[in-house]
């Protein structure tokens, strides 16, 4: 296979056309078109699927795009370190975080990486839905309880809990009345709380008044008053220390833990290292007292 000729294939799908390509790199449009147009009459394959406006990738074009897109991208990462003297990270770092942690400490944590690695071009998006890392190009993403995946690894770096808390002037049921509460998503009629102290467990019957999408949402909700919630202790761990909230118990059986995931068929890059050490740095216990006192009020 002529490497030249994949090379520009990958430059074309990466930048999803001849012109942008060419714009992009400097290179010719009529040498790429050629030399795409190569690499498909050498394989017998039809890469692109070509309109007047539009050209897009056929299924045998993507699946040739994501098995070597990382490659080159990996070269020249390799060839750029070697020129530079040393694994310095730098290039483009995206990530996938969810919403709770990017809107209580992705910002801080961005820029405090940006200040230590200016040479790395840094791109977060938040969403909590599945992504597919290879097609949607992530380097990275951070995922709450991930289910197991073969073609990931990675790291576990913070670990949290729920736990069941409300205003004080909000009494605990003790007679098996339902309590006002603040649900995230859905509210379910006759939901029981699972809850545990020291010293008991129990379940505590819950009448759902509001139904909220964000967790941050019901914890404010919760502030004032309006019902109990169930939330991460470090999203209301000042809340406890100042006694504006009062804790009722842990959630039974739900440990969170936050995982940071990337590709295990990649070879880590320079700046995918640096960003794992940066989070191990930043949480060096993994608790959640130290995600509380990183993220501040």
């Amino acid at each position: 296979m002529d490497l030249l000729a994949l090379a520009d294939f990958n430059l074309v799908a990466r930048h999803e056309g001849f012109g942008k390509a060419s714009r992009a790199t400097g290179r010719p449009k009529a040498t790429l078109s050629r030399r795409v147009a190569e690499l498909e009459a050498g394989l017998e394959l039809r890469l692109f699927e070509r309109g007047a406006r539009v050209l897009k990738l056929t299924e045998e074009g993507r699946a040739l795009f994501e098995r070597t897109s990382q490659l080159f991208t990996e070269l020249d990462e390799t060839t750029s370190e070697i020129a530079s003297g040393g694994r310095e990270p730098r290039g483009r770092l995206r990530i996938s975080a969810p919403l709770l942690f990017s809107l209580t400490a992705m910002g801080k944590l961005a820029a405090d990486f940006a200040l230590k690695y200016p040479k790395v071009q840094l791109e977060v998006t938040t969403e909590d839905r599945p992504v597919d890392m290879i097609e949607e190009a992530y380097d990275l993403v951070i995922r709450v309880n991930p289910e197991p995946d073969e073609s990931l690894i990675g790291r576990a770096f913070l670990h949290d809990r729920l736990v069941i808390v409300a205003s004080p002037d909000l009494p605990r049921p003790i007679d098996g009345s339902a309590v006002p509460a603040v649900v995230r998503g859905q509210a379910r009629q006759g939901e029981i709380w699972n809850v545990k102290t020291p010293t008991s467990q129990s379940g505590i019957a819950v009448n759902p008044v509001l139904s909220l999408s964000s967790l941050v949402m019901v914890r404010d909700a919760v502030r004032k008053g309006v019902g109990a919630g169930r939330l991460p202790v470090s999203l209301v761990s000042h809340d406890l220390a100042d006694g504006t909230l009062v804790q009722w118990g842990d959630v039974d059986g739900n440990e969170i833990t936050l995982w940071a995931l990337y590709p295990s068929r990649r070879l880590l890059s320079a700046r995918v290292s640096a960003f794992l050490d940066f989070l191990r740095d930043a949480f060096p216990k993994g608790t959640s007292d130290e995600l509380s006192a990183y993220v501040g009020r």
